[in-house]
């Protein structure tokens, strides 16, 4: 029998980019999937848009969250749900590649991993080709995770029972982050899937978005209050994380 994935997708707001993301999903040449929607009390139609695809394909799966408890909240909704060996990411404005999950499971299988991510490439909120890719790195430990993460929410997949429930405790931005880190405290290494698989949409309103001075205190936050390290600890990773960015940026960002 294949092997279930569950495809974690947490909306807000998303009645713009939901539908093509969904789509991008049933178009997989990895059919065994069950994708689970969480909205967080939206207000336009992206609760209408969900629940017509819910009734058309039994493998969507759709939540809404009781009170507002932003993408982080969501997320551990949807991995409390999640029935599958795998469970990958998909926000609900960016796009999977048609091979996506095929060629990602297959890797892990072979590779014999437990935590795995991808290139991508970036799109413009029309989904436009921005001709630049995002390059993870070949592997990801805890402690380089610490320092600064470069890999995108949207190729991620792990293998569930090797790494357990994963729960989050709420932050609105840099969530992903402390999934990451909290998968690589169980299994130690991700490794990198040497192909791009994805498209990162850029959107302006988008919660990763914001100023950097913003970003800083996210940061400061995780490292503080949910890692529970200690106040200079905590400014020692942000300041870290400041440094690997712009280390990185040119590095990881190439021209296509």
């Amino acid at each position: 029998m294949k092997d279930l994935i569950s495809i974690v997708t947490p909306t807000y707001n998303g009645e713009n980019f939901i539908a093509e993301t969904i789509k991008s999903v049933q178009a997989q040449t990895y059919e065994h999937w069950e994708m689970l929607i969480v909205d967080d009390l939206s207000t336009d139609n992206t609760v209408e848009i969900v629940k017509a695809f819910a009734a058309q394909d039994a493998r969507i799966k759709f939540f809404i969250l009781p009170e507002k408890g932003g993408a982080s909240l969501a997320r551990n909704k949807a991995i409390r749900e999640a029935k599958g060996a795998y469970i990958a990411f998909l926000d609900a404005d960016d796009l999977w590649k048609p091979e996506k999950l095929e060629k990602q499971l297959a890797f892990m299988k072979e590779a014999q991993v437990a935590f795995c991510y991808h290139h991508y490439s970036l799109i413009d909120e029309a989904g436009q080709a921005l001709h630049i890719r995002r390059i993870a790195p070949e592997k990801l430990s805890f402690h380089r995770a610490l320092l600064g993460c470069s890999i995108g929410c949207l190729s991620v997949m792990y293998h569930a029972k090797a790494v357990g429930l994963i729960q989050i405790e709420r932050l609105d931005k840099r969530n992903d982050d402390v999934l990451w880190l909290k998968i690589l405290e169980k299994c130690q290494w991700g490794r990198l899937l040497d192909e791009d698989l994805a498209y990162y949409r850029i959107v302006e309103r988008s919660l990763s978005s914001g100023s950097k001075v913003k970003l800083l205190k996210y940061h400061y936050r995780l490292y503080r209050n949910i890692m529970n390290y200690h106040a200079i600890k905590s400014l020692y990773y942000t300041i870290c994380n400041v440094f690997v960015y712009f280390y990185n940026k040119k590095r990881r960002e190439i021209r296509l």
